[in-house]
């Protein structure tokens, strides 16, 4: 038998959720049969899958132990690791990060370590705020993601607590994002709320917009204001309103405006002659409208940070 006891980063999961991550080698098949038949209790007693999990709890577990042979967590690789962060905000809870134009936030299907996350992980991990040997269930973990080639605001949880208020916040909109971007020609309106509906192609890692409802499609608003003009482009200041997959860079294309240096929805062979390697595309600035200060971030609420304006490589154009 082994016992797991159910630390502070642990808690407020479902029992089955946590086991996936706390026993890895156990497959789910049996993990759902071994709860059923009590191969599997909490605090000694009878356990469901769906319960919630609180600190203190004690799992017995009369598996086998094979089921617990998984490698060892590399702490050696976080040691060794440089971390290469721009830290915009920081504290206990959360971090705030300045993604930079083409780092992946994550692992992609080819696989790589020069990822934002094990950057952020190793970063803790020498700060001592995070050992992975000591976390059952819980690491390091980003809140929103950006794409490849934007740069932006990135939110990175420290502990499991702030990753689960965050993503209620961000799911409920409680948190504002304001993006720059460098578009061809001048917009119709100094400012404007677009709406319209996108699909996503899985298999094309593109999407697809238009002004009408169509089957498979979601709402969604972009709201614009014009900042500066030159050279027939336009430089916009733009809100998600709703967050969609390649939201900005295909609304804009949809509407005949499409960010320079986009080689998804743009005219990517011209704007690379003149030094656009990425969209211009940059998340500067972040807003938490939280509706009250209560809770583990309610300390946030109110809060706007954003990235230097000398960060966001495309100014120059507009200068």
């Amino acid at each position: 038998m082994r016992i797991l006891t159910i630390g502070k980063n642990d808690a407020g999961q479902r029992l089955d959720k946590f086991l996936t991550k706390a026993v890895k080698g156990l497959p789910f098949s049996m993990m759902y049969k071994d709860i059923r038949t009590k191969k599997i209790k909490v605090n000694r007693k009878r356990a469901e899958a769906n319960q919630l999990l609180v600190e203190g709890d004690e799992i017995q577990l009369f598996i086998k132990d094979e089921f617990f042979d998984v490698p060892e967590k590399d702490d050696g690789a976080l040691a060794a690791i440089r971390p290469k962060l721009s830290i915009v905000y920081e504290d206990d809870n959360i971090m705030l990060l300045n993604k930079r134009p083409g780092v992946l936030v994550h692992e992609d299907t080819a696989g790589g370590e020069n990822t934002l996350i094990l950057h952020i992980k190793a970063y803790l991990y020498q700060k001592g705020e995070y050992d992975p040997a000591s976390e059952q269930s819980f690491a390091p973990a980003l809140c929103n993601r950006i794409d490849r080639n934007t740069g932006g605001i990135v939110i990175a949880a420290k502990n499991a607590e702030a990753l689960r208020v965050m993503n209620e916040k961000i799911k409920e909109n409680e948190t504002s994002k304001f993006y720059l971007c460098a578009v061809r020609g001048k917009m119709p309106r100094r400012t404007e709320t677009l709406t319209g509906y996108l699909l996503k192609d899985a298999a094309t890692n593109t999407v697809r917009v238009a002004d009408q409802p169509f089957r498979g499609a979601k709402n969604i608003v972009t709201r614009y204001t014009v900042k500066a003009e030159r050279g027939g482009n336009s430089l916009l200041e733009v809100e998600l309103i709703t967050g969609r997959t390649h939201q900005i860079r295909a609304h804009m294309a949809h509407i005949g405006h499409p960010l320079l240096g986009d080689g998804k929805y743009g005219e990517n062979r011209q704007d690379r002659a003149k030094g656009y390697k990425f969209q211009a595309l940059y998340a500067y600035r972040l807003r938490f409208d939280f509706k009250d200060d209560s809770g583990a971030l309610g300390y946030l609420k109110g809060k706007e940070f954003s990235i230097p304006r000398e960060d966001v490589w495309f100014l120059r154009d507009f200068a």
